[in-house]
């Protein structure tokens, strides 16, 4: 196995494909996890846990989508998902190019 932050790196960035493709940021991740999470180092870990917060994502989108019927609450839950799922790649990015252990808030460990 060898070190290699910057597909690291690459592949946390990858989710941010979801804002051109639409499905891009959870296709692209894991055909990377798939082909390398035995060649590269950390990259299991790093693959499960873009995974994990990809899938979270979708649920809690789901789950906010009825909810815009009750006084648009629904709107403001996606407005906050949009957000997250643009910042937090980018800081995860920037940490493990660092060294750094990245971390995704409210994810589900569905992956272990």
């Amino acid at each position: 196995m060898r070190e290699d932050r910057q597909l690291l790196m690459l592949t946390h960035l990858s989710q941010l494909l979801d804002l051109v493709t639409g499905i891009g940021g959870f296709i692209v991740p894991l055909v990377i996890w798939l082909t390398q999470k035995d060649k590269i180092l950390g990259m299991d870990a790093h693959g499960k846990m873009i995974l994990n917060f990809q899938i979270s994502l979708f649920i809690y989108s789901i789950v906010a989508i009825p909810l815009i019927l009750l006084f648009g609450l629904g709107i403001f839950i996606l407005i906050g998902i949009a957000i997250i799922a643009i910042i937090f790649p980018i800081i995860n990015a920037i940490k493990v190019n660092n060294g750094e252990i990245p971390s995704y808030p409210l994810t589900i460990q569905i992956l272990k």
